[in-house]
């Protein structure tokens, strides 16, 4: 067996944390920031049942950034 890790942002909209993986798309949602980590991390593991698991390089020194959008 082996162990990849993922990254993942976790926050608070209206009652519920939702928590959202930064490597793939799957997110997932629970009453506490740990709830919703673990219901993140069983549907991770869900979805890599399905899909084999990618060899993940390595980012460095990444950055978070703001993009304007105009739109109709």
């Amino acid at each position: 067996m082996r162990t990849i890790n993922l990254q993942s942002v976790v926050w608070k909209e209206d009652d519920y944390y939702i928590s959202q993986c930064l490597d793939v798309d799957v997110s997932s949602f629970g009453k506490t920031e740990k709830q919703a980590l673990d219901n993140l991390q069983d549907a991770l593991e869900l979805y890599y049942e399905d899909v084999p698991v990618p060899q993940k390089g390595k980012v460095k020194n990444p950055m978070i950034a703001s993009i304007p959008l105009q739109y109709a």
